[in-house]
Parts: structure tokens; C-alpha cells; sequence
């Protein structure tokens, strides 16, 4: 059948439809149970029927279950080694922090890596601790917990040398990046990887290109540049994904490296994080880039839309609020909204061990 003859669907009819779409013969609850058990726990090591479970980090409110056989763990860990970390004799040291670990991650160890996985969970103290014993050719983890990294670096509470660096599962952005290069001395490489599947990464030249080998991935254009992708991923047998609709907003880019794949200038966020407000639809990166051009020492910051005319903004420099308010207040203005509220939060809005959203919204009304 054509590929346009199936339904597009998202997480929520993927979910509602588990039991039918894997071809395992697994049952959601069952599978919901290791996974929950596992998380609870700290134990990663379970699995259902020989089958790996992951559980989505539910940043976009409900959470999705996503299935790995043997054979897919093995090609997942054979492209892994081509695509990102790269082969090599050499023995080394991969500090991985994520908020769930999974034996698909622990899979790639071997002779020549061993993988040391960080609980986000734990106090950034221990981490610092322990990952200055550990030393690690190559740190994994997302932008917040590196830019804590970064900045224990430049305090010398901590001197390591990784030879690389990889950005997952927030969006990068520009400041951050800079920030955490500065630091170690290096460039940092993106992975777009989501329970999902893997689905992009960064080339020798430092653009991310999607996996277009193994995947399809149709473009509902949201303008000239952004587009939402849909997925259909052909490597994927225990739970086949086709035409799933990602949460995500990629851009679209260009690269010199001669790969075919589709070129990511950048991932600016989610759908859940654009603000429709005051009568107006304001993408995210607009909103980043007003807040942080308004002073050069603006690096931290949290949007939260909290109606449909209400939005917080937090900053640690208090005296620098109002100007980054104004700036925001001008973006909005441009993008024709109107009649626009803005109060100071005295805190963000960030649980421990979870994915920083810098922008997000909480509409109420």
C-alpha cells in the first residue's frame, strides 16, 4: 500500500493503539508495569519476553512506551558506533547522563567503551565527584546539566578533557552552546534521539543530518524553513512507526559535507512550546533571541505562557528583568499581539533530573 494511505498518528492514538500496532504480543499494562517498576527502582536492567521497554520523559504531558528487540538493540548500537561516537582500538570512557537508563544504552559497552551512566536524579554534587575520578573521553547529556558541567569546569570544582561532547534531548541553543564550547575546549555535537528512534546527528562538519537511510520523513511546513516531521522508520519491527507525528520543530539547513541527508540548522522546540498569545502565533526561537539580545549576560531565563494574554519571565539578575521584559514586550508587540501581561518569576519551573524547557506554556484561559 502507499505510504499516504496510512493515518498520520501522534503519541496518544500510538499508545491507545499499542496493543494492536507491536508485533510482540504484548499487552500496554504489562509493559507499562516493567517500565514503571524500572523507573521506580533505578534497575534498567528488565526486560518483557526479551524485549527492552523504554518510557518517554512525558515533557508534552502523557507519557509513551516504546519497545526494542535484540536485533534492533544491535543495530542501534551499530549505528551509534558509526554515526556518533565512531570506531576505535583505543579504550574509552563514556559519561552518559540521563534521567532513565536502559539497557539498550548500556548495550553499546564493550572491550574498547565503558559506558558510566549518571543518574539525573542525584545531586549535582556526586556527579561532580565522580565524573572528575572517571575522566571521560566523551560526555552525553542535556544542555542543562552540561552548561552545570561547564561552569563547575570554569570554577575548577572539576578538570576533565573530554575529547567530545554530545547534546540530547533539550534544545541547544546558541548561548549554551557557546558556553559549554568555551569551557572544554571543544565542539559540541547534537543527537536527536528520542525514545522514538534515532533519528539524526551531527556530520564532521558539526550540521545534524537525519537518518534518512532508514527513515522517511515527510515535512508539514510550518513556514518557509520550519517544519514538523513525520516518521516512518523502516528499521523498526517489534513496534512499527509509521507516519508518526513528532512534537518537534526542526529548520531546515545546508551542509558542505556531500551527505544527501536532509541538513538541521537547527531544533527550535516544540509545538507545545509555541505561544499563541494575544491573538498571535510567536515561535519560539523569537522569543529566545529577544530575551538574550536585550543584555550580553543574559544566558538563563525561563517563558512560561500562563493564559492566553499572561506570560512570566524568569531571570537570576534581577536587574537585568526589565530589560529583558521590555525586549520581549517589543517581539511580542511586533508579532501583533496585544494587551500582553508580564510578572516576574521568582523561580523556573524545573524538577530535578527532568528536561529544562526554557519556553513553554501553562494556558489556563
Amino acid at each position: 500500500a502507499a505510504l499516504d494511505t496510512f493515518p498520520v498518528q501522534q503519541k496518544a492514538e500510538f499508545m491507545r493503539d499499542f496493543n494492536q500496532i507491536n508485533t510482540c504480543g504484548l499487552d500496554l499494562k504489562d509493559a507499562m508495569q516493567v517500565a514503571v517498576d524500572s523507573e521506580t527502582s533505578r534497575d534498567f536492567e528488565p526486560t518483557i519476553e526479551g524485549v527492552t521497554v523504554g518510557l518517554s520523559s512525558g515533557t508534552s504531558g502523557n507519557r509513551g512506551l516504546f519497545l526494542a528487540s535484540s536485533s534492533e538493540r544491535a543495530i542501534w548500537v551499530a549505528a551509534v558506533l558509526q554515526r556518533i561516537l565512531g570506531w576505535s582500538f583505543k579504550k574509552r570512557k563514556i559519561a552518559f547522563f540521563l534521567r532513565a537508563n536502559s539497557n539498550l544504552y548500556s548495550s553499546v559497552q564493550s572491550n574498547f567503551l565503558t559506558f558510566e551512566y549518571f543518574d539525573l536524579l542525584k545531586p549535582i554534587q556526586e556527579h561532580l565527584e565522580r565524573i572528575q575520578k572517571v575522566q571521560p573521553h566523551i560526555v552525553v547529556g542535556q544542555p542543562s546539566l552540561l552548561v552545570r558541567l561547564a561552569h563547575a569546569q570554569n570554577d575548577g570544582r572539576i578538570s576533565i578533557r573530554p575529547q567530545r561532547i554530545f547534546s540530547v534531548a533539550e534544545v541547544l541553543s546558541d548561548e549554551d552552546e557557546a558556553l559549554i564550547s568555551l569551557a572544554f575546549g571543544i565542539r559540541v555535537d547534537q543527537v536527536y534521539q528520542c525514545t522514538e528512534g534515532l533519528f539524526g546527528q551531527t556530520c564532521a562538519e558539526g550540521t545534524l543530518h537525519l537518518n534518512e537511510d532508514w527513515l522517511i520523513v515527510e515535512k508539514e511546513w510550518l513556514d518557509d524553513t520550519r517544519f514538523i516531521p513525520i516518521i516512518t522508520d523502516l528499521k523498526r519491527e517489534s513496534q512499527p512507526v509509521i507516519r508518526y507525528r513528532m512534537n518537534d520543530i526542526l529548520h531546515v539547513g545546508t551542509c558542505t559535507c556531500g551527505s544527501k541527508m536532509q541538513a538541521i540548522s537547527r531544533i527550535e522546540g516544540r509545538m507545545d512550546d509555541v505561544l499563541e498569545l494575544g491573538g498571535a502565533t510567536i515561535f519560539p526561537d523569537f522569543i529566545r533571541r529577544a530575551i538574550v539580545g536585550a543584555h550580553p549576560e543574559i544566558t538563563d531565563y525561563q517563558v512560561v505562557q500562563t493564559s492566553s494574554h499572561a506570560l512570566t519571565l524568569f531571570l537570576p539578575q534581577e536587574e537585568l528583568w526589565t530589560a529583558a521584559a521590555e525586549a520581549l514586550q517589543t517581539e511580542i508587540e511586533r508579532h501583533g499581539a496585544s494587551g500582553v501581561t508580564m510578572d516576574r518569576a521568582s523561580q523556573k519551573i524545573h524538577d530535578h533530573g527532568s528536561k529544562l524547557r526554557r519556553i513553554m506554556t501553562k494556558k489556563s484561559g
